[in-house]
């Protein structure tokens, strides 16, 4: 069974347009909007990647490092406005598999999603 993606996202609507682009490409998604509940989901699913919009849920380095150092099998991605967030650089740097900069390109993240499935399932 293909591992899903975690989509997090405070804006309810892009969050679903958000899923609904992905599930058109076969990715199954679990949407949330905050942060809260995001560990405890990676606990009880099996994810392979957890996509933060960071400019709609708040978070630091810490809670960064946290959530990739106990599930270090998942990749995260930031999706942002902004192309700079010197308050998450060591995040950016030593945690963040990728940033995406908004509105994001399709392709790009397509792109991306499936490296990880070809990385995780090289003889797919």
């Amino acid at each position: 069974m293909k591992k899903g993606i975690v989509v997090v996202d405070a804006d309810q609507n892009q969050c679903r347009r958000f899923c609904a682009l992905l599930k058109k490409s076969q990715y199954s998604t679990i949407s949330m909007h905050s942060i809260r509940c995001l560990e405890e989901n990676l606990k009880q699913s099996n994810s392979l990647a957890v996509i933060l919009d960071i400019d709609t849920v708040p978070i630091d380095n810490r809670i960064v490092r946290e959530l990739t150092i106990k599930f270090p099998d998942v990749y995260f991605f930031c999706l942002s406005e902004q192309s700079f967030h010197p308050e998450l650089k060591d995040a950016i740097c030593y945690h963040i598999y990728a940033c995406l900069t908004k509105p994001v390109d399709p392709d790009e993240l397509l792109f991306w999603i499936k490296s990880i499935y070809e990385e995780e399932n090289p003889d797919t």
